[in-house]
């Protein structure tokens, strides 16, 4: 039996409860040590070890001229897909974008009737990096990628959007990647992956701009690079393996659960995949549905990995538990395969993204709901949100003090001001109270 069901209450329930909950995954240090001589050799040679890289680990022939997608190529990206393509990307470019419009934040002013004005400025970054992975070897283009990355900073008003994505052998970069940055307004574009390119965006070289946000999914090597680039730069978050929680009753169809742990496990054999039912007849179902439908799938190899390895099945007492018991994991994406999953939505306090209902599959979300499939991971949605608008936003604080409203609260600050033993502080109000 690939994942076998257990009882919260039992032993082994108790301790898999425990790994889910401890599921953080700390930097692997080769991983870190080979990521550090990247971003110091991209900060300190630019171009040059930029390019060496490409060559070493895509494409041979690429050099500095065809770093950055030439016009023609992206003409020529149109000639290559079909219209049906193009007619579902129109839908989910409007679906997501209608949804992440409501997030844009407005500017603010708060007066007093003693002359003080307050408030707070909102305004874009200049610049975002947007990385796009270039799939499993190079061959999968990940479209949804540049929608979700790129939407929420075309509608946050960022005037230079870049995306990076590692070319093939060849040096060419997907047309179906090239067409969904172009609808959204991308067409600054290098062929260029990994750290390196995380390296390239955080430092700037001759050829590629310097950022202020770098966001977007990637392996481990680009998840340490953002990590240590952080700070000088704003990412979007540090994500850990793709992972769903399932919560479903006893009317929860086992053929759908099942094809759902699946649709999580083939992104990756560290995915991971829990259901915490209250049935044990549905639970007992669940593992002849896996087996069933594993030869259905074109990744079986790593999702039937992942299943074995981090597969859980957990019967819970009742739904009071199981609810719980997905708040305390802290779920990427919590599906409540429910017989009335909106009951429990005041009960549910961290979750990436919520999918309510045995017709809402995760992968709606992935692609064309319209809410951001960037989403915390590793029990960080305890803290995280999703990817959205306000990651390309930041706030200035407005502050203006008529002479009245200065003299009133003159005494107030200098008071707090000794008090931390900054005379200088209090001096500055001072003179301006004594001059009127």
């Amino acid at each position: 039996m690939i994942v076998t069901p257990i009882r919260t209450d039992s032993q082994e329930g108790e301790q898999q409860i425990n790994t889910l909950l401890n599921r953080f995954q700390d930097t692997d240090k080769s991983c870190q040590e080979s990521v550090e001589k990247i971003l110091h050799e991209v900060k300190s040679r630019g171009d040059e070890a930029v390019i060496e890289y490409c060559r070493k680990f895509d494409a041979p022939q690429m050099n500095i001229k065809n770093l950055r997608v030439s016009s023609e190529e992206l003409k020529h990206a149109y000639q290559a897909v079909d219209e049906e393509y193009l007619h579902t990307l129109g839908l989910a470019i409007e679906r997501i974008q209608t949804f992440h419009e409501r997030e844009m934040e407005d500017s603010w002013i708060q007066t007093r009737d003693d002359g003080t004005v307050v408030g707070r400025l909102v305004r874009p970054v200049d610049s975002a990096g947007l990385y796009v992975p270039g799939g499993q070897g190079g061959s999968t283009p990940l479209v949804s990628s540049v929608l979700m990355n790129g939407l929420p900073a075309l509608i946050a008003g960022v005037n230079e959007r870049i995306m990076v994505t590692p070319p093939n052998n060849e040096g060419s970069v997907d047309p179906y990647l090239l067409v969904a940055a172009q609808e959204i307004g991308i067409t600054e574009i290098y062929k260029v992956g990994s750290a390196w390119a995380i390296g390239a965006l955080a430092y700037g070289t001759v050829t590629i701009p310097r950022v202020d946000v770098i966001v977007g999914p990637g392996n481990q090597y680009v998840t340490e690079a953002k990590r240590l680039v952080s700070g000088m730069v704003r990412i979007d978050m540090i994500a850990g393996p793709s992972e769903v929680l399932i919560v479903a009753d006893e009317q929860a169809d086992p053929e759908l659960i099942a094809a759902d742990m699946l649709a999580q496990a083939e992104h990756d054999v560290l995915a991971l995949a829990v259901v915490v039912t209250t049935s044990e007849e549905v639970a007992a179902k669940i593992p002849a549905e896996l087996e069933r439908q594993l030869g259905e799938l074109s990744r079986e190899d790593i999702a039937r990995q992942a299943l074995t390895n981090h597969g859980v099945i957990l019967i819970a007492a009742d739904l009071e538990e199981a609810i719980e018991l997905a708040n305390a994991i802290a779920i990427e994406h919590l599906e409540l395969m429910l017989a009335d999953p909106w009951s429990q939505i005041p009960h549910v306090r961290h979750a990436g993204a919520i999918f309510l209902g045995n017709h809402t599959p995760e992968a709606a979300g992935d692609y064309f709901a319209g809410p951001n499939h960037v989403l915390p991971t590793m029990g960080t949605a305890r803290f995280a949100s999703a990817l959205g608008v306000e990651t390309f936003l930041k706030k200035s604080s407005i502050i203006s003090y008529s002479p009245a409203a200065l003299r009133q609260d003159g005494d107030h600050i200098q008071r707090l001001a000794k008090l931390e033993g900054l005379t200088g502080h209090a001096a500055s109000v001072a003179r301006r109270v004594q001059r009127g």
